[in-house]
């Protein structure tokens, strides 16, 4: 898919018109039995008309006056999925839009719709009839450079992770993830740095290996990094990603029905922070931003890690294993550790990290916690809203800590049953000593069925939601 500026519109052009329902008539491209028709529909409170004028089809987009600004793009978003859902049974591939709507951005909210919409995961889909249709060209009329750098920034990146998280573990091992990051950073102008299992041993990170020990196939940890000639922080802003590409639970094995059947997405909150750093070097924001991605599968076997071990960390602390389900915490930690180097003056780790935060939520947002100061949290929420990748803020008491206190190490990896998400978040606390955001994705990195614009399968979430809060940092 490209994305275009244009300038001058062609008689034969297929048109999307975004109107307001009193304007719906006040255009060039219709005559008068069609403006009738138009109003008659605006009347009856139709959201989307398509007017067939056999040489091109036109496809009118009614926004809605009504609401807050964030809600208000949120229906032009969905609005841009439903006419994606149009043209693809029209099998339009090329696609022009005119805002006579009162901004920019009600414009690129619908776009963004509309583009997002156009993903689909066919790569092993041999019948080339079902991998027919491509909306090749999005063109939009009068659009700066910089809109058209801001739907690049938004689209590829989501593709990129969306495409990460679908790909099963057949293909998707570790170190498959840490060369397609290789690939990406090359494209996006991100210096790149993958440690290998003996680097990983050097380095002492006891979660990782632990967690590796029944694998056939070695851990990685990659260290991406946008550092442009100007930036605005002093010290980095550090993204930390859970990179499990397949989780069996290892030897506390998964036990309820269909719970392994999505586990190739347990490395999203991985794909999120890469496909965060991607979009924020193809919108070139002027922020120094390192990304950590520890990776690995968890599996049983005669060496897996077990119940009841004690394992000593990246920082020299240890951990008691009560359930090796509780994996993606262990390998978090490692990469927060390692973080401290940087001396960042922030650090977001986003995971699959538990389903106590998938039963808050559901797939509607993502529960978020963590010590950073108030006016931080408070611009995530608001980029939250902006991009309606919402979140939810636990309260971060330090009595989930101490349900975290093992009778035998420094900590164990389960708190027990009540306030799985925030204990979890807690036990990830220790293990840096800078002002911390937990984003637990588990509810929305991937969902089973058709919705709007985030699909079906891997969702990118999370992503849209972070540029905007680095943007606007």
């Amino acid at each position: 898919m490209k994305f275009k500026t244009k300038w001058e519109i062609n008689p034969d052009e297929n048109l999307i018109i975004l109107t307001g329902k009193n304007d719906i008539a006040d255009n060039d491209y219709t005559d008068d039995k069609e403006k009738e028709y138009l109003e008659s529909m605006a009347a009856k409170d139709k959201k989307m008309v398509s007017i067939n004028q056999y040489n091109r089809r036109l496809i009118f987009v009614i926004g809605n006056t009504k609401g807050k600004k964030w809600e208000k793009h949120e229906k032009l978003r969905k609005a841009g999925s439903s006419v994606y859902d149009l043209l693809k049974r029209l099998d339009i591939k090329n696609i022009s839009i005119i805002n006579k709507l009162k901004t920019e951005e009600e414009r690129l909210a619908f776009t963004e719709g509309l583009a997002l919409s156009a993903y689909k995961f066919d790569k092993y889909i041999s019948d080339k009839k079902r991998k027919k249709y491509n909306l090749k060209t999005v063109s939009l009329e009068q659009a700066s450079s910089n809109e058209i750098k801001y739907l690049e920034s938004i689209v590829f990146p989501v593709f990129f992770a969306r495409d990460l998280v679908n790909e099963p573990v057949s293909y998707l091992d570790s170190p498959t993830l840490a060369r397609e990051l290789k690939k990406m950073a090359k494209k996006a102008g991100l210096k790149v740095k993958v440690l290998d299992k003996k680097a990983i041993e050097k380095e002492g990170m006891g979660g990782i290996l632990a967690v590796n020990q029944a694998s056939p196939v070695p851990p990685t940890f990659t260290i991406l990094e946008w550092k442009p000639e100007e930036y605005s922080n002093k010290k980095p802003i550090v993204l930390v990603g859970k990179g499990l590409v397949y989780d069996t639970g290892g030897l506390s094995l998964k036990p309820t029905q269909n719970s392994m059947d999505e586990m190739k997405c347990d490395m999203a909150g991985a794909a999120t922070v890469a496909g965060a750093i991607f979009a924020a070097a193809k919108a070139e924001l002027p922020l120094h931003i390192i990304t950590l991605i520890p990776s690995t599968d968890n599996r049983p076997g005669g060496n897996a890690y077990a119940p009841g071990d004690i394992i000593t960390m990246h920082d020299g602390s240890t951990v008691e294993v009560l359930n090796t389900d509780a994996e993606g915490r262990l390998i978090l930690a490692d990469a927060l550790s390692y973080a401290k180097r940087y001396k960042p003056e922030l650090v977001i780790d986003a995971a699959t990290l538990t389903g106590a935060a998938a039963m808050i939520l559901g797939h509607h947002g993502i529960v978020n916690m963590g010590n950073a100061p108030d006016k931080v949290f408070a611009k995530m929420e608001k980029s939250g809203l902006n991009t309606y990748e919402r979140l939810v803020r636990m309260p971060f008491w330090d009595e989930f800590g101490e349900m975290m206190k093992s009778d035998i190490a420094d900590q164990k990896n389960l708190g027990g049953r009540i306030a799985g998400a925030i204990t979890a978040g807690k036990f990830l606390e220790k293990f840096t000593d800078a002002p911390y955001i937990h984003l637990d994705i588990a509810g929305p990195a991937f969902i089973t069925s058709k919705e709007s614009y985030l699909g079906k399968g891997g969702t990118g979430y999370g992503i849209r939601m972070l540029l905007d809060f680095l943007k606007n940092y």
